[in-house]
């Protein structure tokens, strides 16, 4: 059995690296993305093992639309189809999903799916898995801005009040604890705009491997090097 006591109980990943593991082998980049996926299922059934109670995945950023029409587009075929395959799976695994970011761009039908996989799940409290999409930290942070905003123009907060821990009750994370560790494979080593105000003292992994060949065996040697860092959080060692 995994010891947990220096587990992080809150992982956040950056699944980089789907279009380049699929040129490599000389295949459209949508192939790599549909090989992440299944990648998805395999980490999320690690979790329970390893003590890992909360999963946030950076599935669509708000910088994502850039790309080609066509890959945009398969991609919000292949987000339907997640929803669709995996559902009843992460039901009976006592999975419970969220989602992050702006649905307001997002198709009336992938809305639909991801408000029935909400409620569907909504009881299950084995594995947190929260899905960040069409999510963009800044984005996240003027939203939140504007909540707070309002909710200080109708009277119902005070100025006065606004602080580092009224702020956070306005993210789309509110609900959940702060990322303990942050991974992003592919070997890049930038956040991508990711959980920007979440992991201000996350620790963070910046992996080479492509996110189609992050394994469940992977990520549970990326989870244990996590016990061997000090978390001071600003504070002297003793």
């Amino acid at each position: 059995m995994t010891d947990h006591k220096q587990t992080p109980k809150h992982v956040a990943i950056i699944m980089d690296g789907n279009g380049r593991w699929a040129q490599m082998r000389l295949r459209p980049r949508l192939v790599g993305h549909h090989a992440g996926a299944k990648r998805v299922r395999e980490v999320v059934k690690a979790c329970p093992e390893l003590g890992v109670k909360y999963l946030t995945i950076f599935a669509f950023s708000t910088e994502n639309w850039k790309r080609t029409q066509t890959e945009v587009a398969g991609l919000m075929k292949l987000f339907k189809r997640y929803i669709r395959r995996e559902a009843q799976n992460l039901l009976e695994e006592g999975v419970r999903v969220r989602f992050i970011g702006d649905r307001v761009r997002l198709e009336p039908a992938l809305v639909d799916l991801m408000d029935g996989l909400e409620l569907l799940t909504a009881d299950n409290d084995k594995v947190h898995l929260t899905i960040a999409l069409n999510y963009g930290g800044r984005d996240e942070v003027a939203r939140a801005a504007r909540r707070l905003a309002h909710d200080v123009e109708m009277g119902k907060l005070n100025p006065r009040d606004v602080c580092d821990e009224t702020f956070p009750k306005y993210l789309d994370t509110y609900v959940l604890p702060d990322p303990d560790l942050v991974i992003r494979t592919s070997g890049e080593a930038r956040i991508s705009n990711f959980l920007l105000w979440q992991s201000a003292y996350s620790e963070y992994e910046f992996i080479d491997t492509l996110w189609p060949d992050f394994t469940a065996e992977v990520f549970a040697e990326v989870v244990g090097r996590f016990g061997a860092r000090e978390r001071r959080f600003g504070a002297v060692p003793v």
